[in-house]
């Protein structure tokens, strides 16, 4: 009895010490936290150079999740740069006296490439003021080499390299590692393009799907090599020949093939940049940080006149689901609420409704479309596709007045599935485990994943997999002010890239976020404006208490880094139950 108590009293000490580390770990968590929230007025010197690195992750809106990149072994917040913000500061420093240009400092972009193409543009136009754009990387990949060429001079580091090589979309398929396991995929689907099921039943791409990632993936190749072409005046033809013998894998082949601009050190880098800035030393240079600049005020000079009227800009970030969501899901209580706020609103002129969703269910979906229905009979409503706006994603633009989209946006989709996964030999060959049920109706136990699906009970999937479909065309039929029939033929699933969508009449114009804001305000006769954006965001510390469960999320990347990308695809694997208007997948392109 002695030893009994010596080990409790022993164990009470050590959970009531680990106690005391945690909730002090936690306070200063909490402090780090509180600290950044706090935004203090920065005042810039003549001549200063804006200092891009753009090193986290690049979302539509950030700054909303205080967990978002937290780094936890520093303790300290790396939120993801919002694009919202970034291409605002660029407009900003175009127009600010005291900023002379940009040093833009890559090597890791974590972006998507329609949302590089957004950066791209803004830097072009921030080109139009006469500043300078000087870009410098130890080693590019190929989305921030294709950014960095924006810019006058691009620098490499002696010892680098570019991983300019030509775009690749490499998928994962589980059917082999399911059977083993004693999981049978149950898939019920419309449109012979809808692949997202494939990996689950398949262990190499269909030819439809082959042929439809071929078609947009050489899509938005060709347009980021007619951007190369544009800013380095080299030809499309040359540079594919580069990326076709990979003459980028070391400095001086890519001098040679006029890839950059030199070759140089860090310092001698900076020493071009005192010249340009007319200082006495590189140590002189006036730097400022893109967190930084974001709390410097705009100059009187550059400020819109004040008005009354507004233009609401609505984000819908992730994958589509019923309730209310998050930052990063498009809760179809949420989004449906922000727009019929908006709606409401009599100030607000016109609606940009902000993309970036591979979709997700069909119910939620529907939910939200019809409030985007609602707005476009009362105000402009301008759809804007980021990254990816599909399946899901373009059931809730295809209501909107006009639909705007980068070349690069991965959309279309449109076409219906629904699985539900056979596990009763996983369960009673590989655990030992045994079902039996009593049950009041025929289809009581309908949707029981501890044995296959009945002839009549897949029938009913189906028919309600038809019906969604239809529903789904229809919808787009009458939006986009085409037949069903027409509809059917460029949907089936499919998927298309933005430059594609124009084409076949998904898309109406290319252009992004800024674009499709210009655009809304040209609708509504609007000449001066004020933004505003939904849903509104809660105050700090009930979005940090409601988001500390993203903690471990946090420190799951961090250990798995570029492997996290395929834990996500098999953890996303228990969201593939029902009908579902989704993505086939989540697209990786490198």
């Amino acid at each position: 009895m002695k030893q009994f108590f010596k080990f409790m009293f022993a164990s009470m000490l050590g959970f009531f010490l680990m106690s005391i580390i945690l909730l002090f770990i936690f306070i200063g968590m909490l402090s780090s936290l509180a600290s950044f929230s706090k935004k203090e007025a920065v005042l810039l010197k003549p001549k200063s150079v804006l200092h891009l690195t753009l090193t986290t992750e690049i979302v539509d809106r950030g700054g909303g999740n205080p967990f978002e990149s937290f780094d936890p072994m520093s303790f300290q917040p790396k939120p993801a740069t919002g694009l919202n913000e970034l291409i605002k500061n660029l407009k900003k420093a175009k127009n600010d006296p005291n900023v002379d240009g940009i040093y833009l400092d890559l090597t890791l972009l974590q972006a998507g490439w329609a949302s590089v193409d957004e950066i791209r543009q803004a830097m072009i136009d921030f080109k139009e003021s006469g500043k300078f754009i000087v870009a410098y990387g130890e080693t590019y990949t190929q989305n921030a080499y294709y950014l960095a060429t924006v810019a006058d001079k691009v620098y490499l580091h002696p010892e680098g390299s570019i991983d300019f090589r030509g775009l690749n979309s490499e998928l994962i398929f589980f059917k082999n590692m399911l059977e083993k396991v004693g999981v049978e995929p149950q898939v019920i689907r419309h449109g012979k393009y809808k692949s997202a099921t494939e990996p689950f039943f398949l262990e190499q791409m269909s030819p439809e799907n082959r042929e439809q990632v071929l078609s947009y993936v050489s899509s938005i190749w060709n347009s980021v090599l007619k951007g190369i072409s544009d800013s380095r005046g080299l030809t499309v033809n040359h540079i594919n020949d580069v990326a076709n013998a990979y003459n980028t894998r070391n400095a001086a082949l890519a001098l040679e093939s006029r890839m950059i601009d030199g070759i140089m050190h860090r310092d001698e880098v900076l020493e071009e940049l005192r010249e340009r800035l007319e200082k006495d030393e590189a140590r002189d240079i006036e730097f400022v940080e893109l967190s930084k600049y974001m709390n410097v005020p705009e100059s009187k000079e550059a400020r819109a006149p004040r008005s009354s009227d507004k233009i609401a800009v609505i984000y819908g970030m992730g994958n589509i689901l019923s309730g209310s969501g998050n930052e990063r899901s498009m809760g179809s209580d949420r989004i449906a609420a922000a727009i019929r706020e908006a709606r409401l609103d009599e100030s607000v002129k016109a609606i940009v409704f902000r993309i970036n969703s591979p979709g997700g269910s069909a119910l939620a979906s529907d939910v939200i479309l019809r409030e985007v229905k609602l707005a476009s009979g009362v105000k402009p409503m301008i759809a804007s596709m980021g990254d990816v706006a599909a399946s899901g994603g373009y059931y809730v633009a295809c209501g909107a007045d006009m639909i705007v989209a980068s070349p690069s946006t991965i959309t279309g989709s449109i076409g219906v599935f629904g699985m539900i996964p056979n596990m009763q030999n996983f369960f009673n060959n590989k655990l030992g485990i045994t079902f039996d049920n009593v049950k009041t109706n025929e289809y009581a136990d309908m949707m029981t994943v501890s044995r296959p699906l009945r002839p009549n009970e897949r029938d009913i999937i189906q028919e309600n997999i038809e019906q969604v479909y239809s529903t789904f065309t229809t919808h787009v039929a009458e939006g986009r002010g085409i037949s069903v029939a027409q509809v059917d033929s460029i949907g089936q699933g499919r998927v298309w890239s933005g430059a594609e969508a124009v084409q076949i009449g998904l898309v109406d114009e290319l252009g992004g976020l800024t674009y499709a804001i210009e655009k809304a305000a040209e609708k509504a006769g609007l000449e001066t404006y004020r933004l505003v954006e939904y849903p509104t965001r809660k105050d700090f510390f009930t979005q940090l208490l409601e988001d500390f469960g993203q903690v471990q999320e946090v420190f799951v990347k961090r250990k798995l880094g570029e492997a996290y990308q395929y834990y996500k695809q098999v953890e996303q694997m228990n969201q593939m139950t029902g009908i579902l208007t989704r993505m086939p997948y989540d697209i990786i392109i490198y």
